[in-house]
């Protein structure tokens, strides 16, 4: 089953962290302050960060779910 592939869960996983991050974000952008300020770079750092991990995972899962003919 797709859902038990170890590398579906990581991919996953790793889009569902994204998705903090970037909801954390833009609340900090929407509220603004202090805490906008001393974050925002960081929090967009570790989105951009965070897709690119995602992206690999998802290419990789797509790569190797093809070559096992499934």
């Amino acid at each position: 089953m797709l859902t038990q592939n170890p590398l579906f869960i990581l991919a996953a996983l790793a889009c569902f962290g994204v998705v903090i991050v970037l909801t954390i974000g833009i609340g900090a952008f929407g509220k603004g302050g202090e805490f906008n300020r001393k974050h925002a770079n960081r929090l967009m750092r570790y989105r951009i960060i965070g897709q690119a991990i995602a992206v690999i995972l998802i290419v990789l899962f797509a790569y190797f779910y093809k070559q096992g003919g499934q």
